[in-house]
């Protein structure tokens, strides 16, 4: 069957399209929505730093004014406010965004169907092989994420597995996300833990580890297990449903545009920050974007670059982290310690000034930054 548009893939990045074409109507190209998922579930919690105007803000499950930051030795706790670290659970996201295309006379949605081929194009067509048929259409959006991610195609990956837990006493406190709680860091791998109370007795927990290799989720059983023993001091919890997830971390990671009429989106193209991996809301930014230019009439559109200076930064840190990972610590200290709160949102999510960017420079320990700032210039000189 022939269409206007083809988006491979109904997670974050395609569902949030398909719900910005729904929006403008008419305008809107004839669009079919592929997702080898049979229902959507509760699979993945999004956060991100949160204002009045922010993107999806009814959404919002829980919010936080206090977060964390610490290590065995050391704490600092940071008032976010007049910003709130805000929590998404994904099946109301999913819910909303299937309900608003099932309303749009424009767009169809299809679970269940998986991809068999990669898109083809003959003539002015795309063709898609799929275990319903042949699909074809003028354009393209693909938001499949990689299945098996190529190691040497990032600097670092991130990878996740968490757990959502219920406790029958109260353990936690709802008023403070940990954002980042440090580990001894073993085999060049930094790993923290992050814990996102929603009330006294049910929180999020999770553990993340910056390595040059993505891990299976298998590998970090063990590491959440004894996080999730430490913080419930010994008493009963069950587990109400469990996430994990790759994400690379790497500045200016987009795959490369075969064709106007072909777009790669998504997390593995550039919808999440190569530095944290923050994506819900830089995924909206672009979707909004895209909408718009086909509803216009024009080609889909890839997420943006980074502006220069961020990439720079962005490059500079990871590289920092990937050679002195000891060091990531009291590196992420110094950053909630020494700048304001409102500076760093802005840098975590893509709005950073250039005063922004030159006080949080300022404000991190300066040795390992120049130290690699010369070293690159050397392997530059001398490959």
């Amino acid at each position: 069957m022939q269409h206007e548009l083809l988006i491979l893939g109904g997670g974050c990045a395609g569902l949030s399209l398909a719900r910005r074409l729904a929006a403008i109507g008419q305008r809107s190209p004839e669009t079919l929505l592929l997702e080898k998922r049979a229902s959507y579930t509760n699979d993945r919690t999004w956060c991100f730093w949160s204002e009045p105007t922010a993107e999806l803000n009814h959404l919002v499950y829980h919010r936080w004014a206090n977060i964390s930051v610490s290590t065995d030795i050391d704490k600092e706790v940071v008032d976010c406010r007049p910003f709130t670290y805000a929590m998404i659970p994904s099946l109301a996201f999913y819910d909303e965004s299937v309900e608003k295309v099932a309303q749009s006379t424009k767009i169809k949605l299809d679970l269940g169907v998986s991809v068999h081929s990669t898109p083809q194009k003959i003539g002015n067509l795309w063709f898609v092989e799929t275990s319903t048929g042949t699909h074809s259409a003028r354009m393209v959006v693909d938001t499949r994420p990689t299945e098996v991610p190529n190691h040497k195609e990032s600097l670092l990956w991130q990878s996740f597995l968490g757990h959502e837990i219920e406790c029958s006493v109260p353990v936690f406190d709802p008023s403070i996300a940990e954002l980042m709680h440090f580990a001894t860091v073993r085999e060049g791998r930094i790993l923290f833990f992050y814990l996102l109370p929603t009330s006294t007795n049910r929180a999020l927990l999770e553990v993340t580890v910056f390595a040059e290799e993505a891990l299976a989720p298998e590998s970090l059983k063990k590491e959440l297990s004894d996080f999730i023993d430490r913080r419930v001091q010994g008493l009963s919890y069950t587990v109400q449903r469990t996430e994990n997830g790759i994400l690379p971390m790497n500045p200016g990671f987009l795959s490369p545009q075969i064709d106007p009429t072909y777009v790669k989106a998504g997390l593995f193209s550039g919808g999440a920050r190569p530095s944290s991996g923050y994506a819900f809301q830089r995924i909206q930014r672009w979707a909004e974007t895209c909408a718009q230019a086909l509803g216009a009439g024009k080609p889909p559109t890839m997420h943006p670059m980074d502006p220069m200076a961020l990439r720079m930064m962005d490059g500079l840190f990871l590289r920092v982290l990937n050679r002195y990972p000891e060091m990531a610590p009291n590196i992420f200290l110094a950053l909630f310690q020494k700048v304001n709160i409102a500076r760093i949102v802005r840098f975590m999510s893509d709005q950073a000034t250039l005063s922004d960017c030159a006080v949080i420079a300022s404000a991190l320990p300066p040795m390992p930054f120049i130290t690699e700032i010369f070293s690159a210039r050397r392997r530059a000189k001398y490959p």
